[in-house]
């Protein structure tokens, strides 16, 4: 039985139950707190690594290092369930999104190589900062996007599409400032291996806000590509050991079945109030992190 496993469950049964947890035990709170973490990302658009990461190190007492493995596995996990289906519907920009990759793997190499020498706090401190981000972003309203004239060099690497309507007809699309979406994805990437989450907020702005790409393909474009960043950063920390799979594998099947619930939820629900509430809470674990990170009780 893994060491490491053994001491988080006896830490999370002594602060729960005031005596040692079993890891079956340990194990099944873990699927169900990881559904959660993927209901919740799936409906608010966060994903399920930026919820799962507070989850482990504030509720469960894991290390960070582990924490971020166990998300980036997960990751991966949720890229290859949801991407495949988004590119089936002919919404994901395949050609954008594998010339971006470029950017954040080598980001994510770069990002995962740097946290394995990181402590836990600044990874907190690091992490709460990007939650910060994250719940203003839930905030902000956005405008409908109207189409742009593309730029010579989206065109000359063909990145501009089309994507279908509920109609059944396709509209055409262009893409600006290539190179600023490029270096902006490049910081993402890093963001991903140190972290273990998606960097949504960077993709957001790089995609939505730079290359001005339409809201429904940068979101299912970034997912397709979530698992690549993710692979890339996973063999660093497969290499440094902090891959558990009694972590590890709870943590993926359980936010993989959440984020499967939440997509077919989304189709039903009205989440924007939802979105609110959650970047509330979102900010106030930012809050808590950031705390505890500077007060060195990571």
């Amino acid at each position: 039985m893994p060491k490491v496993l053994r001491k988080f469950a006896l830490k999370l049964g002594n602060f729960i139950f005031s005596q040692p947890m079993t890891i079956l035990t340990f194990t099944l709170i873990l699927l169900a707190a990881a559904y959660a973490a993927g209901l919740l990302g799936s409906l608010t658009g966060l994903g399920g690594g930026v919820v799962v990461i507070p989850v482990l190190t504030l509720g469960f007492g894991v290390d960070f290092h582990y924490a971020v493995g166990a998300a980036l596995v997960a990751s991966i996990a949720t890229s290859s369930g949801a991407g495949s289906a988004y590119v089936k519907e002919g919404i994901t920009n395949v050609r954008l999104g594998m010339f971006l990759e470029i950017a954040t793997t080598v980001g994510a190499v770069v990002g995962a190589w740097i946290a394995v020498w990181l402590n836990n706090a600044v990874i907190a401190f690091i992490y709460s900062l990007v939650l910060l981000l994250t719940a203003a972003v839930q905030f902000r309203r956005r405008a409908v996007r109207r189409a742009v004239e593309p730029s010579p060099l989206a065109t000359r690497l063909r990145l501009n599409g089309s994507w279908p309507q509920p109609d059944g007809s396709l509209q055409a699309y262009g893409l600006r400032n290539v190179a600023g979406g490029f270096g902006v994805m490049g910081a993402a990437g890093m963001l991903s291996g140190i972290l273990g989450i998606g960097s949504g907020v960077l993709k957001v702005i790089a995609m939505d806000d730079l290359m001005k790409c339409p809201f429904k393909v940068s979101t299912t474009t970034s997912n397709f590509m979530m698992g690549v960043t993710a692979c890339a950063s996973a063999v660093v920390y497969v290499q440094r050991g902090v891959i558990t799979p009694g972590i590890a594998f709870p943590v993926m099947a359980g936010v993989l079945a959440g984020a499967l619930t939440g997509a077919r939820l989304l189709k039903r629900l009205d989440v924007r109030l939802l979105r609110k509430v959650f970047a509330v809470a979102v900010l106030g674990v930012a809050l808590n992190m950031m705390y505890m990170a500077l007060a060195g009780k990571f």
